[in-house]
């Protein structure tokens, strides 16, 4: 019979639980255990059975109370491994503790199920596989975003890759509704860990030698990651995150890569990244609210 455990951090076999990740249809970077180590407050775990389906619950504790939240630069988690259906998504979420009185997480694209019983909204990601020609890739891209990258280029646009880090945090940290600052230290302390490995890259666009755009890129298995963006005002009018995009499209095309936008609800930024002649690939979200009292009306 299967059976659903719930673990504490310091009690999964982390061994086992990357292996599930890794070896499941749907295993994203964000489930490794390296990745929530780095970009969790604290993160416990559901385990089916001896490791063949894994979730973890990514959590804290404000005012003696434990809830569920989706940590910084952590796009989707959900329920990891083989054969995920409908009634395994519900039976994980049911065996949540009753200790965690508000949810408020992402899954990832193989949980995209309706539930029985628990309301799902929808969330929409876009991704590209990069395993064709850059010039297949490059004719699929709108005509708008051609035009935007030829535009970089004759204004005398520059792009240069392995640029530090924290030039990206600063220009990300100049946006609206950015991250805490400890949550940009844990997100440079990853990529400093996946690019002593090969596994990171950055890339800037610079115009009149100011960086107008950039971002920095997480390669895991067969997908990389647009995770760490930042952007200056001035980037949008010489079309410097579309010739930035461009050139890491144009380094990794014909590999077996998908590159992943991470999404967007903002139509907007729907449409920069559909722009690219890239797909939608829908997941889902979950709100609970289990608040006693007078919370539970605060927190809506």
């Amino acid at each position: 019979m299967d059976s659903i455990q719930y673990l504490l951090q310091h009690q999964v076999d982390k061994r086992e639980w990357d292996n599930c990740v890794s070896n499941s249809g749907n295993g994203l970077i964000y489930g490794q255990s390296f990745y929530l180590d780095a970009m969790c407050k604290h993160w416990d775990a559901l385990v089916l059975n001896n490791y063949e389906a894994v979730m973890p619950l990514t959590c804290n504790k404000k005012y003696g109370i434990y809830y569920l939240y989706q940590p910084p630069f952590t796009a989707a988690l959900g329920v990891f491994g083989k054969n995920i259906s409908a009634d395994l998504v519900q039976k994980f979420l049911l065996a949540i503790p009753k200790k965690f009185k508000y949810w408020d997480i992402y899954f990832n694209h193989g949980n995209y199920f309706t539930l029985g019983n628990f309301d799902l909204y929808e969330r929409m990601n876009y991704i590209l596989p990069l395993n064709s020609a850059y010039e297949t890739l490059f004719n699929n891209f709108k005509e708008s975003t051609q035009r935007n990258i030829k535009k970089f280029e004759q204004l005398n646009g520059v792009i240069k890759k392995a640029i530090p880090v924290q030039e990206v945090i600063n220009l990300s940290k100049q946006r609206s509704a950015a991250p805490a600052i400890d949550d940009f230290e844990r997100i440079a302390g990853l990529y400093n860990l996946l690019h002593t490995k090969g596994a990171a890259i950055t890339y800037g666009a610079y115009s009149n030698q100011q960086l107008v755009a950039s971002a920095a890129f997480f390669i895991f298995q067969n997908r990389a990651y647009y995770i760490l963006v930042g952007n200056h005002p001035n980037g949008k009018t010489v079309g410097a995150s579309h010739a930035l995009i461009n050139a890491f499209i144009k380094d990794h095309a014909g590999r077996n890569l998908i590159l992943d936008f991470e999404g967007s609800d903002i139509h907007s930024l729907a449409f920069f990244y559909s722009s690219f002649g890239s797909t939608e690939e829908k997941y889902c979200g979950i709100k609970l609210n289990l608040l006693p009292g007078l919370l539970k009306l605060l927190k809506k």
